[in-house]
């Protein structure tokens, strides 16, 4: 019996992405898509919706939401509050907000998962440098992505930062008496490491974790080329989340 997905954002580059991968996979059934600006009723006989109030007692087991920041976490509510495990793959969560969902997810008995990154090289890329940064502590996390992303820094290199941040001695990189002559330019700081966002047309999504030590270093590297990387991430997260009743905060935690 296959899966039925509703699609929140599928005027998006990576919510057309996620429909094409899901009318592609005999397993799951495209049922319903959300858009507020979509002018369409129908397309190709699946319902489009307007507004997520509409959804009310639609028959769907999975959300899938690749919308923007400022309404995510509400979407992310009303599917957990109406049964619809979501697949969350918009990022911007602050902790509380991941905290209070995960406990409705509790409360409700339904799975979800929201993931920063659905690419499982990113996810290697992440438990790599957790395991270097107990041996490597001064590192610098530099994140590039197109220039049409809103939040910075990404929701792949703030994953990172709290996995390494667990295992990392806690130290203040740099120079006691550094200065900033041009402010912002070492970038943000998180518990004394650093974190670079670049913005530029023509990327998709890439990071790097550069360690520093006497003598060496280590650079560490993903790169998404195309979207069609989080596919697979995506779809595994679409048939995990039905077998269980609590959300997740990462795909490392279905792997």
């Amino acid at each position: 019996m296959s899966i039925k997905v509703i699609v929140a954002g599928f005027k998006g580059r990576m919510g057309s992405t996620a429909v094409d991968m899901v009318k592609g996979d005999a397993d799951l059934e495209l049922a319903g898509l959300l858009d507020p600006f979509a002018p369409e009723k129908e397309i190709d006989g699946i319902p489009v919706f307007n507004k997520k109030e509409d959804l009310v007692g639609f028959d769907a087991q999975v959300w899938v939401d690749f919308t923007m920041p400022k309404v995510a976490y509400e979407n992310t509510r009303f599917a957990l509050e109406n049964g619809f495990a979501p697949v969350v793959g918009t990022t911007g969560f602050t902790p509380e907000q991941i905290s209070e969902l995960i406990e409705l997810s509790r409360q409700q008995k339904v799975g979800g998962l929201i993931a920063p990154n659905f690419a499982i090289g990113a996810i290697l890329l992440m438990e790599f440098a957790a395991k270097a940064a107990k041996y490597f502590p001064d590192l610098e996390i530099i994140e590039l992505h197109h220039d049409k992303k809103k939040d910075a820094p990404s929701g792949t290199a703030v994953k990172t930062a709290e996995l390494i941040q667990k295992v990392r001695a806690p130290k203040k990189q740099g120079a006691p008496d550094e200065e900033e002559t041009l402010t912002g330019a070492r970038g943000a700081e998180f518990d004394g490491f650093r974190i670079h966002s670049v913005r530029l047309p023509g990327l998709i999504a890439h990071q790097e974790v550069i360690f520093g030590a006497e003598g060496q270093g280590l650079t560490l590297r993903h790169d998404s080329y195309d979207r069609v990387s989080f596919m697979s991430g995506v779809n595994l997260g679409i048939k995990e989340v039905v077998k269980r009743e609590e959300l997740v905060y990462g795909l490392e935690e279905l792997l």
